[in-house]
């Protein structure tokens, strides 16, 4: 059993070892896009640490969603960050399974090069959106009454810029159409309907993502239109910006490490064109040595027609002169 064990164990070392220096030539290639990505995470932290400043307490909106779903309560919120939670842990922990497994179907590196583009796309549009009109937050701290509704004007820059971590992420007011918590688990669940190979778990995710709509509706943490619209442009975002990405190499016959850039197809291409015309020659020179000349293949190719039709001529000739009845 220990014999096993330890074989078990050197086999899926090399095996993270393997995968491990692949991501990383993949990652120093790839490293100015993801750091812009990750980048941006921070500016959209701060643009919904701004829009704090600016937000107005206010009576609640009229909303559909209100109406149709019980109000869980205050006691009761931390129910749809559970489910955020799970959703986010689960993929990240997933995009990291080629380093384990043997499926292999995607680079990690490429995926959340991917994974950041679609995110930054839709918290650009969603910054654009609570930017232009603020509305009166529907969360318990946003409310009227509320000590954190409204944030005093800062001391200084710096103030700004720490964003209150985490606790001014936590407690946020003014950012509302259209839902952070959406943009994430819905490009999280659309990476992995695509990239994904269990069947079952693509239902089991996008039902998952259904339920943290009405748990967010129902928490109250935001407005009913907020997780409708981060629905379609999310879906939508997602659609064209991948559409217009070069498709990642699938791995799942295991054939290549790293992906073949357009250069080394070029130069495959000219390697096997060279090597064709190559073993062309080859076949003709050892032509002509068995039949035991020097004259090309087309003079040959004449020389055989010639001689076929003198053979046709001549036969032509013989059955002329052969009398009837021979």
């Amino acid at each position: 059993m220990a014999i096993y064990l330890a074989r078990e164990a050197t086999k899926l070392w090399r095996k993270v070892t393997a995968e491990t220096t692949v991501e990383l030539q993949l990652l120093f290639e790839k490293w100015r896009l993801l750091l812009a990505g990750i980048v941006f995470q921070y500016i959209h932290g701060l643009a919904a640490r701004g829009v704090h400043y600016l937000h107005r307490p206010g009576p609640l909106l009229q909303d559909l969603g209100f109406m149709a779903l019980p109000e869980l309560g205050q006691d009761k919120g931390y129910l749809s960050e559970i489910l955020f939670t799970s959703i986010f842990v689960t993929f990240v922990l997933w995009s990291f399974h080629p380093f384990i497994y043997h499926s292999k179907r995607f680079y990690t590196v490429l995926l959340w090069r991917r994974v950041l583009a679609f995110l930054v796309a839709s918290q650009f549009l969603r910054i654009v959106t609570f930017y232009s009109t603020q509305l009166p937050g529907p969360n318990y701290h946003c409310r009227e009454g509320s000590k954190l509704a409204t944030l005093p004007p800062p001391n200084n820059v710096l103030e700004v810029l720490l964003i209150n971590f985490p606790r001014g992420v936590l407690f946020g007011c003014g950012d509302l159409i259209f839902s952070s918590h959406m943009i994430f688990t819905l490009v999280f669940v659309r990476t992995y309907h695509k990239y994904g190979s269990k069947r079952l778990i693509k239902l089991f995710a996008w039902l998952m993502a259904i339920i943290q709509s009405l748990l967010i509706i129902a928490s109250r943490k935001h407005y009913s239109v907020d997780v409708v619209v981060a629905w379609y442009t999310v879906n939508l975002v997602v659609f064209f910006i991948d559409k217009n990405l070069p498709e990642m190499p699938d791995r799942t016959s295991g054939l290549s490490l790293l992906p073949v850039s357009t250069k080394d197809k070029d130069d495959r291409t000219k390697e096997e064109l060279h090597k064709a015309e190559k073993d062309s020659k080859m076949k003709d020179e050892l032509h002509k040595l068995l039949n035991g000349n020097t004259v090309d293949s087309t003079d040959r190719r004449q020389r055989g027609q010639m001689n076929g039709k003198h053979g046709e001529d001549m036969n032509h000739n013989l059955s002329d002169a052969t009398p009837n009845g021979a």
